[in-house]
């Protein structure tokens, strides 16, 4: 049983030497902060990958073309086409929609102004649905402009910004490589994404309108397809059908090399997150050996502290103390150096995590990363520094119990 005099006694000892208390705790201060910061850093790092992802579009499935090797260039087979994402739309039952994907390059000019964007898209009708990006006006191209290859557009925010300023887009003319094309929506914004690419400098058009009419081509091949599982627990179950499907449409025969690549987002995602978990384990780890340097910085001056109090410790036990009383105060006093250390780094790691965090949102130019805090790390750093202490100030207390009290009294 821990009496109040005990406590108030190891309070007392500790406050007559401040400076050497201080130094004491710093290793458990440091200790703590370091790994309440990389815990935190890490969890916003994890957060924005995932973000990343689901801002890709939801359980999203990508299937592009496969890259071989020839001549000792590594080359991408262009072998997919429209068709093929109808049918994987049509007959894979864990599909939710599928959109084929063409990508161009080419000035778009409004009125006396022009902008370059770095995505002009040619899809169908269900690339939002694939995407899970919502309209913010107007609307998207229906199933009939792709069929008749209509000069219609849907455009992003930046192209509002760069082209329009204060102009309603909607029902406005744009021109294409010459082409004019009817603005009939604006995709609501995403913002630029982890590498600081604008998401919002995007033009959507008919899939069929870029092929015919931008590229002048007469074949129905596209860059790449983009399907949406029903759901995320049916994410790999997709991905076996859409593989089954293009095996069985582009005869390829078992044993025999593909010649398209099926990626599953959800997988990646997963990879990344375990990655980064590891990665702030390990950061959290080596930031834990601290720790146990501020520990062992416990337990020496605590021997030097038992040193300096062996006649008082006699004067206690010539008084009526027991052993056990003379354990339980020095415990006590190991274990206020590092509960009030814990605390200190506690509130220093907060504070480095949301610094760091801060700064890295000031200074870069991709996807702004969220503020995450692991209380239940904290917890563990805390209860972990106050079993350093316990474990470290046990030699000590026990040699200060264990002194003689005749010896004691005659210590000088």
């Amino acid at each position: 049983m821990i009496s109040p005099v005990t406590v108030r006694i190891a309070v007392r000892a500790l406050a007559k030497n401040k400076m050497r208390a201080g130094l004491t705790v710093l290793g458990v201060v440091i200790g703590i902060a370091a790994v309440t910061t990389m815990v935190s850093v890490g969890q916003s790092a994890s957060m924005l990958v995932q973000s990343q992802f689901a801002a890709l579009g939801t359980n999203v499935v990508i299937v592009q073309p496969a890259v071989r090797r020839r001549s000792g260039v590594m080359q991408a087979q262009v072998t997919l086409t429209a068709r093929d994402s109808d049918s994987i739309a049509q007959d894979c039952p864990s599909v939710l929609a599928s959109s084929p994907l063409i990508g161009t390059t080419a000035q778009v000019i409004f009125g006396s102004s022009n902008y370059s964007p770095k995505q002009i898209h040619g899809v169908n009708a269900d690339y939002l649905t694939v995407r899970n990006w919502p309209m913010e006006n107007g609307e998207f191209f229906s199933d009939r402009d792709v069929h008749s290859a209509n000069k219609v557009c849907v455009i992003g925010h930046t192209l509002i910004a760069k082209l329009f300023q204060t102009t309603d887009p909607i029902g406005e003319t744009v021109r294409i490589k010459n082409i004019p094309f009817r603005v009939i929506g604006v995709l609501a914004s995403k913002g630029a994404n982890m590498v600081g690419d604008d998401q919002d400098s995007i033009v959507l058009i008919p899939v069929t309108t870029v092929r015919k009419r931008l590229e002048g081509s007469e074949f129905d091949n596209v860059s790449a397809i983009l399907a949406s599982a029903r759901s995320t627990s049916l994410m790999t179950q997709a991905q076996h059908e859409i593989e089954e499907l293009l095996n069985e449409r582009h005869r390829i025969q078992p044993g025999q090399q593909r010649d398209f690549e099926v990626v599953n987002t959800t997988e990646i995602a997963n990879v990344f997150s375990i990655v980064t978990g590891t990665l702030t384990l390990m950061l959290a780890s080596i930031a834990g050996i601290s720790l146990v340097v501020g520990g062992v910085g416990i337990m020496n001056i605590m021997l030097v502290s038992v040193t300096e109090r062996t006649r008082e410790i006699g004067i206690r036990m010539a008084v009526g103390a027991t052993p056990g009383d003379i354990l339980r105060q020095f415990l006590i006093e190991a274990l206020m150096l590092s509960c009030v250390g814990g605390m200190i780094g506690f509130l220093l790691g907060l504070g480095a995590s949301i610094g760091i965090v801060s700064l890295i949102n000031a200074v870069s130019a991709g996807q702004k990363w969220t503020q995450q805090f692991s209380f239940t790390a904290a917890l563990l750093a805390f209860l972990f520094a106050a079993a350093v202490g316990i474990f470290f100030g046990f030699y000590p207390a026990r040699r200060a119990s264990q002194l003689d009290p005749i010896e004691s009294l005659r210590y000088e």
